[in-house]
């Protein structure tokens, strides 16, 4: 029989349903794969293996009583580690919540389970999310599988690197300013970053509250909807929520594309990009062309400012946000401390690691008493700016096309350079969660040094039908897509 870690959702689930594959198999298959390659990867922080095979042997008990099974019955998946998970740790990839084991499930892992998922653990990323890199966890770094002397980008890289390393069918990771979709393209999977308030956010250690947003990794575009279409949908403990639009996501992939109208933007155009992403995203654009898709070329002027308004608004949030980190009911604390002030005091020095350090440090000063509508005010003016521009531009055009980083994956030794200069590289995904759209990351090409290079399409709010409609039929372009 074809090896189980090159099946996709939809093949995995007949193959359960008819009881020609167990659920105990398949997980086994993805435990020993976890084993083989992790060492050197380094995409888990925690793999919950006797979790998973006693889940695994559960479910198949309950199959042979109904074989009437939801799409995810068995499927192995893995969670970002900011997600809360109930018995199992949760740690941020922080010192501060290194021995973390949350109290509740998050919304996102409650569905899962109601579908059937077997998880396999938590997954590796950039402390609290605060990073492109995967390199400032407290507990190690991780490596981009196609070379591992390159960065798998972040935060959300463990993510990214474990399912195109087949070291999970899915996984969840969360998308602050591209934390999704930058390290799907550094490691050629598929990554959507849904409408704000399409997933729940109940149970996601906050970084940015008004930018923050779950989403699924995986290897296809068919396979991708299918996780959407578990995880997404209106949940009471979130205000943020939104109703589901009707029908499945996957209702309208593999429908004609021919007469939709694709914009690009004249200002990504001007942005310093290497040329071998310059010509992939050029190649997509003439690609759809050949299909009967429409060219809009569209002037955003203030696109320019997004990723200064996007630093402004999410360090405000992160400092708010992490002021409950304080050592007293949770996380680290020092063992000896002479009073109150100085339990906070070496308890948030030593606890956080520089980076989430830098953006608290940032964040108190733009919301503090003067400053205020100096910064954080006008950071929020340009945030409706950028929504008005984006509304204008969707009444031209059914989806956008953008690169999604301005190179392919760095050297994992320069992943810590200049923070000024890593938060610029930011530039063409940050928009999206400024004005809380929904976009998605396509594997488009491998470069010359055998990296992957990704491609984005952007949607106007509640468009994910149509992004992975336009996105199956760029992924069907080639018959194959290269996994490791």
């Amino acid at each position: 029989m074809k090896d189980i870690l090159k099946m996709d959702i939809m093949t995995l689930h007949k193959h359960i349903a008819n009881k020609e594959i167990s659920c105990m198999e398949i997980t086994a298959a993805y435990l020993q794969n976890i084993e083989k390659k992790d060492e050197k990867i380094k995409a888990y922080i925690t793999v919950t293996k006797e979790e998973a095979e006693k889940r695994a042997k559960s479910l198949d008990e309950r199959l042979s009583l109904n074989s009437n099974i939801p799409l995810l019955y068995g499927i192995p998946g893995a969670l970002k580690d900011n997600i809360c998970t109930k018995g199992i740790l949760t740690t941020c990839a922080s010192k501060m919540l290194y021995d973390f084991i949350a109290p509740y499930d998050a919304t996102v892992y409650e569905k899962l389970n109601d579908n059937g998922m077997t998880l396999l653990g938590k997954l590796n990323m950039d402390e609290f999310a605060m990073g492109s890199t995967t390199t400032t966890s407290y507990f190690h770094k991780t490596y981009n599988p196609y070379d591992l002397s390159k960065s798998c980008g972040g935060s959300s890289g463990g993510s990214a690197a474990a399912v195109a390393s087949e070291q999970t069918l899915f996984a969840l990771g969360s998308d602050t300013g591209g934390s999704i979709r930058q390290p799907a393209s550094f490691c050629n999977v598929v990554g959507m970053k849904p409408t704000y308030g399409t997933v729940s956010r109940y149970g996601l250690i906050a970084f940015a509250s008004s930018l923050d947003q779950i989403g699924p990794m995986t290897r296809t575009v068919y396979d991708n909807a299918l996780v959407l279409d578990a995880i997404s949908g209106y949940d009471k403990k979130d205000s943020t929520s939104v109703m589901k639009p009707s029908g499945s996501y996957t209702d309208d992939i593999g429908k004609d594309i021919k007469n939709m109208k694709m914009g690009v933007i004249r200002q990504f155009a001007a942005k310093k990009i290497n040329s071998q992403v310059v010509n992939t995203v050029n190649e997509a654009i003439n690609w759809y062309e050949k299909q009967g898709v429409e060219i809009v070329e569209l002037d955003m002027p203030s696109l320019d400012w997004a990723i200064y308004a996007y630093y402004i608004i999410s360090s405000a949030e992160a400092s708010s946000n992490l002021a409950r980190f304080d050592g007293i009911r949770y996380g680290y604390r020092p063992d000896e401390f002479e009073d109150i002030d100085r339990l906070y005091e070496y308890s948030r020095s030593n606890g956080f690691d520089t980076e989430v350090k830098r953006r608290i440090m940032l964040g108190t000063f733009v919301l503090s008493q003067g400053y205020f509508d100096q910064y954080y005010n006008k950071a929020q003016k340009v945030r409706r700016l950028v929504e008005t521009e984006f509304d204008r531009a969707f009444k031209e055009c059914d989806f956008i096309l953008a690169p999604v980083a301005a190179s392919t994956a760095y050297d994992i030794k320069d992943a810590k350079k200049d923070a000024v200069a890593m938060y610029m590289e930011d530039i063409f995904t940050v928009p999206v969660n400024i004005a809380k759209l929904p976009a998605i990351a396509l594997p488009g090409a491998m470069s010359e040094e055998n990296l992957p290079i990704g491609i984005q399409l952007i949607g106007p709010k509640l468009s994910e039908k149509t992004l992975y409609r336009a996105g199956y039929a760029y992924e069907k372009r080639n018959s194959e897509v290269s996994h490791v």
